[in-house]
């Protein structure tokens, strides 16, 4: 099945492909319910919502958070936690560590619960499945937010955020490579089937 989120001018979608093999310690989802189908839905509409506000206010879309020398400390994921309804939390990350460091860590057991699979994710995780395809054309940049009017395909025919196959912390700076050569479907697939 395919769920589609569209809000403004961004299109995000979540696809069921073929599911990986399952992790020996994660066991075997029943298929979402509406309920949970509805409430992946809105995080993704969500997530999009705040996307566009953080593009208002900072003239480029969120990209994850670099030093001065690049290297890659947070995930755009904190960058929009003002924008989701999230700004206190936003505001005990210390925005020039990693994500790993002893203040960064403390803050991972505080995932917002919209960056959370519905039946899935329960309270205290820690990872999420939203993720994003970065560099060689796609709608993000390892390093340097971009304009909406920059994307090179266009809104509506460029994938912004995904449920990807493989959760990672949700502060990690750690998203799908993107590669025009190869089938990135197996990167995605709807987790909560």
């Amino acid at each position: 099945s395919l769920l589609v989120a569209a809000v403004g001018s961004l299109l995000i979608v979540t696809l069921t492909l073929a599911a990986p093999a399952a992790k020996p310690k994660e066991e075997k989802l029943s298929p979402p319910t509406e309920e949970q189908f509805v409430t992946a839905q809105n995080n993704l509409k969500e997530i999009a919502l705040a996307w566009h506000n953080f593009e208002a206010a900072n003239a480029t879309l969120p990209s994850n958070v670099s030093d001065k020398k690049g290297k890659l400390l947070l995930s755009w994921r904190v960058q929009i936690l003002p924008y989701i309804e999230e700004e206190e939390l936003y505001k005990k990350f210390k925005l020039d560590e990693p994500w790993d460091s002893a203040n960064n860590k403390k803050l991972l057991a505080k995932m917002p619960r919209t960056y959370g699979i519905p039946g899935k994710t329960q309270p205290g995780d820690t990872d999420t499945h939203y993720r994003v395809f970065v560099g060689n054309g796609a709608g993000f940049d390892w390093i340097k937010g971009i304009k909406i009017g920059e994307i090179p395909d266009g809104t509506s025919n460029t994938l912004m955020c995904v449920t990807a196959a493989e959760a990672v912390p949700w502060t990690k700076p750690d998203e799908l490579a993107f590669d025009p050569e190869k089938d990135m479907g197996k990167l995605i697939g709807m987790v909560v089937n």
